[in-house]
């Protein structure tokens, strides 16, 4: 079999969610002002994208001009690595990452698009997985992973689904205690999330309207919740 025993990437985890979150009368793959959208409800357009949101930047433009449209966007909660053997796809073993995702996650996409949540027509719906990332040392994947290809993600499960339909509703993926003001540093601790995390949280906020610059703490920027500015609780 070979090198080629994988799917197109995420394919697996696209066509998943698009049958999890399709409800009867639902139009699958409809085409809608020049695009194919994934489903189409009445007038409410749904739209799943695993990643890279910089890649639906103009399709979002175009739908959000005259339609609802959800976006949504998974993260896994739980996720198994499936290892396959690189000479026949076989399995050969799977184990439970430690790693668990949590809606704030949707930073590390927010960042691409940061002002994404200001129009009022888009929700942002983040969708609690779990998943089995399936692999393959094949030799052709990524230095980084030690020539180890990813073959595809697949959709074991949704636990829950957690909407955003404005930039206000970030908020609550800050802690309520959150100390003002804050670095990303500080955010990182507080939030328990990795630092490159927090920055992209940060720079997102900000871009928003949400927080803003409060100075330096050395080198590195201070910021200020806009309602904590204004005397109002974050």
């Amino acid at each position: 079999m070979g090198s080629n025993i994988g799917l197109e990437n995420e394919s697996a985890l696209h066509a998943g969610l698009k049958a999890y979150l399709a409800q009867p009368g639902d139009l699958l793959e409809s085409p809608v002002g020049g695009y194919v959208v994934d489903i189409v409800r009445g007038d409410l357009l749904i739209e799943v994208q695993t990643r890279h949101f910089g890649l639906i930047r103009a399709k979002l433009q175009a739908l959000l001009a005259d339609h609802p449209v959800e976006l949504v966007y998974p993260v896994a909660a739980v996720k198994w690595i499936v290892q396959l053997d690189p000479a026949d796809g076989h399995e050969l073993g799977r184990r439970r990452s430690p790693k668990r995702g949590q809606p704030a996650d949707l930073f590390d996409e927010l960042v691409r698009l940061p002002t994404l949540l200001d129009h009022p027509n888009l929700t942002i719906v983040v969708a609690m997985t779990q998943e089995e990332d399936v692999r393959c040392a094949d030799g052709q994947g990524s230095w980084r992973r030690r020539g180890v290809s990813l073959v595809e993600r697949r959709l074991l499960g949704v636990d829950r689904l957690v909407r955003f339909r404005g930039r206000a509703d970030l908020l609550a993926l800050l802690p309520t205690d959150l100390e003002q003001p804050f670095t990303a540093r500080s955010l990182a601790r507080q939030m328990g999330v990795r630092l490159p995390q927090a920055q992209r949280a940060a720079y997102c906020l900000r871009k928003l309207g949400l927080a803003t610059r409060a100075g330096m703490a050395g080198r590195a920027p201070l910021y200020r919740l806009v309602q904590a500015a204004e005397g109002e609780e974050p």
